[in-house]
């Protein structure tokens, strides 16, 4: 069965979407955390660089429709996974500043 509920479409399937391209993005993710780490209250004004390179890396991936596919393929594995167990595959965490 692959209907999606609203929840599903509109926040489950984003969620996944957002761990993965921060994953995929991740030295900008590094390189805009250093900046803010080694300029304190003026990251807003000196990390503008950074800033812009990391949005527009976690854009690109969520405005691509082929993205959003592979991560549904992969939200409705883990879901009939779930149907057929019983057993909730527990989501790895990521332990960046983000």
């Amino acid at each position: 069965d692959s209907k999606l509920r609203h929840v599903e479409k509109d926040v489950l399937i984003p969620q996944i979407m957002r761990e993965r391209a921060k994953e995929l993005c991740s030295d900008k993710v590094q390189a805009f955390t250093k900046c803010c780490q080694e300029t304190g209250l003026l990251m807003v004004v000196k990390c503008r660089q950074e800033n812009t390179a990391l949005k527009d890396c976690l854009v690109g991936y969520y405005s691509d429709p082929l993205f959003y596919e592979e991560c549904k393929t992969e939200y409705l594995k883990q879901r009939e996974e779930y149907r057929a167990t019983g057993i909730k595959k527990k989501r790895q965490k990521l332990t960046s500043n983000v």
